[in-house]
């Protein structure tokens, strides 16, 4: 039976040489990111993620590791992010949320640390805090009918939505000149003060999402109704937001 480690490094070493076993030189970086290195895993309830630089990381170079990954997944290893440097270099436009929230906290298991240094633009990640939004917005609606009046279903609908919120939640205190805590109530909590959210709900929310209570019947839908309600204000504060150009060259 795969043994679930109780802390990420307990992997590290037998990790990372499987991956210089198959790659050797094309091996750039190991480097873990998530909650792990937040400070946040729990064994058999957090997955382990990392990010693998290679020199080449087309289909051809990844199915060389599809047997050895196999028995990493069994110990909560999530599949790896396989990139290359200049993908990342490229494509901070692209995904600027991503990149920060990879980058706001890491560990550094072997090679070439890559996220350091990185530098965002506040405008790019504006425009995908606002595109992510709106779209998260779309996504709670059709969930919403798509739960046919079943209110039992809300809850796990409300833990799963308030986790994914935490990276654009990073990326707009960025934004904004604040400093991001790296634990996700300091971060809730903290957006909430930046952007006159209700703490009171959110707190809520997190404790739903932490199994720390439970929301059934009216509760539920009173609280999944006041949710849309904070992220489509949320969704129009931040469209509304002006970045300074001059600022950003500067």
């Amino acid at each position: 039976m795969a043994k679930i480690p109780k802390r990420p490094e307990e992997i590290f070493q037998e990790f990372t040489g499987d991956l210089k076993a198959v790659y050797g030189d094309s091996l750039i970086s190991v480097i873990l990111f998530g909650s792990g290195a937040r400070g946040e895993y729990r064994p058999k309830k957090s997955d382990l993620n990392f990010l693998i630089l290679l020199k080449d990381n087309s289909p051809s170079e990844l199915a060389k590791c599809q047997k050895r990954l196999q028995k990493w997944y069994k110990r909560n290893v999530a599949i790896p992010l396989f990139l290359t440097e200049q993908y990342i270099q490229a494509s901070l436009d692209t995904f600027p949320i991503e990149f920060l929230e990879m980058s706001s906290a890491y560990k550094l298991v072997w090679g070439k640390d890559v996220l350091s240094g990185l530098k965002f633009s506040k405008a790019n990640l504006r425009l995908q805090c606002e595109r992510e939004l709106k779209g998260k917005l779309l996504h709670l609606r059709h969930a919403f009918l798509a739960s046919r009046g079943k209110v039992k279903n809300l809850p796990a609908l409300l833990s799963s939505s308030i986790a994914a919120f935490a990276p654009i939640f990073r990326a707009l205190l960025y934004i904004s000149g604040t400093e991001a805590p790296q634990k996700r109530a300091d971060l809730v909590k903290q957006l909430c003060q930046s952007f006159q959210l209700d703490f009171r709900l959110f707190e809520t929310l997190l404790q739903i999402a932490r199994k720390e209570k439970k929301a059934s019947g009216a509760e539920a839908e009173y609280l999944f109704d006041k949710y849309v309600e904070e992220i489509d204000k949320l969704s129009q504060t931040v469209d509304q937001m002006v970045i300074d150009e001059k600022e950003e060259n500067r």
